[in-house]
């Protein structure tokens, strides 16, 4: 059941950068301002241990006493409590931005599978589409919150630091620029492998989901045919195959942090050579000669806080990787063209609900179902749809109700009508009674969903229930027999107060008993002067029509009563 199908804007082949840049830009004020927290703290750190080669200095060198550097501490003091701070800000600000992007990544996604509607979700493994929707969506916190801030700070931070390093002592800043290429270069060809191993990894988790979920469902079949063992085993041998995965990510994560923390280690103990070689006035080449315990000791420190923005990124690294490995998986679904009519056209004419001009309706790489189908429906008009079984009854009724848009022709319908949807296997959710009719009218008061019950001709079972309308049903009517769930169905239409009442084999597989409610319902509907359009074959439900088309040779044909 279904309101007239809501208007989804088409969305542009998008690669998963391209994609990943999109959502960046929603929140760029929010991701600037983390980065410029960060820098803000760096640089707070540069102050701290700048502040503390000159406090050594004047202790051990210049011979001033503890006293007389009181105020200098407390500067540094202060200085830590900054630093503290502004990380605090680049955190909160990261983490907003984050979540306010999740949020968004996961609605469009959701959007998307509506605007796709449920032809195209009868062909999807649920499993899958819900680890995509919440695990993949969940994958890019780590990109947004902590990588893309710092691929900003990681431009400003080091020059900075770079040019107070200059202004100490030129050779160390060329032995710094000299080394700090080697790590970004080693991040590019780690990147490169991590990506193709997160995508793979979140494949095979989609899978297993998938799965898993599939045998789960399948359960009592599996034992009726005795094959739980080998269900089992095919579910641990994908588990297997998702731990390896995993595990062969996390040893390419942790190699690619061993090579870059030993050439960061390289330099700084470069550094620490030339400094300690310059001191002992072993090396006068250059600046060395000046070299002071002040100013060897501010390079010396100030060394690993160059590496260390570039030190984080690549820690982060593992994030962006891991972030595109997932977005590839939605981007798919955000590519695929939209299956649901995206803006259906008013009637051509007064008191048409619906009219079909040229229209064609067909599946991906397969032949046409019906071919240059033209018809219309008046309000009141009660249509049966025959033909032998895939002739197309069922796609001329998911066309009708907005679930799939036809692939040449026109479909036009009247939007101010509510639609329902009343299928041979009603959808039940697991709830109680009440929850699953109020989907059809959420502010409906309890009255009118006895009243509702009570049409459908479950009054007997409701006054049977010691708990009424709070009686919980499982998952596709699970505690209900199919009668049952049929008619939860109908007092579902009953509800709804829908004009244009779509059903397909509403009688198939029903017992004498429910089969005479339902063609009751259809004949009080016809006579509210509700429009009805059936996919049936049976003779008591033909006989309340007045028009009838029939599925013939990929045409829809009008037999004339």
């Amino acid at each position: 059941m279904s309101d007239h199908p809501p208007e989804v804007n088409t969305v542009e082949a998008m690669t998963p950068r391209h994609w990943l840049n999109l959502l960046a830009k929603r929140e760029q004020k929010q991701l600037m301002w983390a980065a410029v927290w960060g820098v803000l703290a760096g640089m707070q750190t540069v102050l701290l241990v700048v502040g503390l080669a000159w406090l050594i200095d004047q202790l051990v060198i210049v011979g001033r006493s503890p006293w007389s550097l009181v105020l200098p501490l407390v500067g540094l003091v202060v200085v830590v409590l900054l630093r503290s701070l502004f990380q605090a800000l680049q955190e909160t600000c990261s983490a907003k931005a984050s979540l306010r992007i999740r949020q968004y990544a996961r609605q469009t996604l959701l959007d998307k599978i509506s605007a796709l509607g449920p032809t195209w979700l009868t062909r999807q493994q649920s499993g899958a589409l819900a680890t995509q929707s919440v695990e993949h969506i969940e994958a890019l916190d780590g990109y947004f919150a902590r990588f893309y801030p710092q691929l900003r700070i990681v431009v400003a931070l080091p020059m900075l630091i770079l040019s107070i390093v200059v202004w100490l002592d030129y050779l160390v800043a060329f032995f710094l620029l000299l080394s700090a290429p080697l790590i970004p270069l080693f991040m590019a060809l780690v990147g490169m492998g991590a990506e193709r191993l997160n995508r793979d990894q979140f494949m095979a988790v989609s899978r297993l989901s998938a799965h898993f979920i599939d045998r789960v469902r399948g359960m009592t079949t599996l034992q009726l045919f005795g094959h739980t063992k080998e269900a089992q085993q095919d579910v641990w041998y994908a588990t297997d195959h998702y731990r390896r995965l995993s595990i062969r990510t996390l040893r390419l994560a942790f190699l690619s942090s061993a090579v870059l923390e030993f050439f960061a280690s390289v330099a700084i103990a470069v550094v620490a050579m030339y400094v300690g070689f310059g001191l002992l006035g072993y090396i006068d080449y250059g600046p060395s000669p000046q070299l002071t315990l002040f100013s060897g000791l501010a390079v010396l420190l100030l060394a690993p806080e160059f590496f260390q923005p570039l030190r984080t990124l690549s820690q982060h690294y593992h994030d962006r990787a891991a972030a595109l490995g997932a977005a590839e998986s939605v981007v798919a679904i955000l590519n695929e063209p939209n299956q649901v009519a995206s803006s259906p056209l008013p009637p051509s004419a007064s008191g048409v609900l619906l009219e079909l001009d040229g229209v064609d309706i067909r599946y991906a790489e397969r032949t046409p179902v019906l071919s240059d189908v033209s018809m219309s429906l008046r309000q009141g008009d009660v249509a049966v749809l025959t033909g032998e079984s895939g002739s197309g009854k069922s796609s001329l009724l998911a066309l009708m109700a907005g679930f799939m848009r036809p692939t040449r022709g026109v479909c036009r319908i009247d939007l101010s009508i509510p639609i329902a949807w009343l299928d041979q296997a009603p959808c039940i959710l697991q709830g109680s009674l009440a929850d699953n009719l109020r989907i059809a009218s959420p502010k409906a008061d309890d009255a009118a969903l006895v009243k509702a019950l009570q049409r459908a001709g479950l009054g007997k079972l409701l006054a049977s229930l010691p708990h009424g309308l709070e009686t919980t049903v499982g998952e596709r009517g699970v505690g209900l027999s199919g009668g049952q769930a049929q008619r939860l169905a109908l007092a579902r239409v009953y509800l709804s107060q829908a004009r244009l009442i779509l059903l397909d084999e509403p009688t198939a597989s029903l017992d004498a008993e429910t089969e005479s409610v339902v063609i009751q319902a259809l004949l009080e509907w016809a006579g509210e002067g509700r429009t009805l359009v059936m996919a049936t074959h049976h003779p008591a439900v033909m006989t309340v029509a007045n028009r009838h088309f029939v599925c013939r040779s990929g045409q829809l044909v009008e037999v004339k009563q």
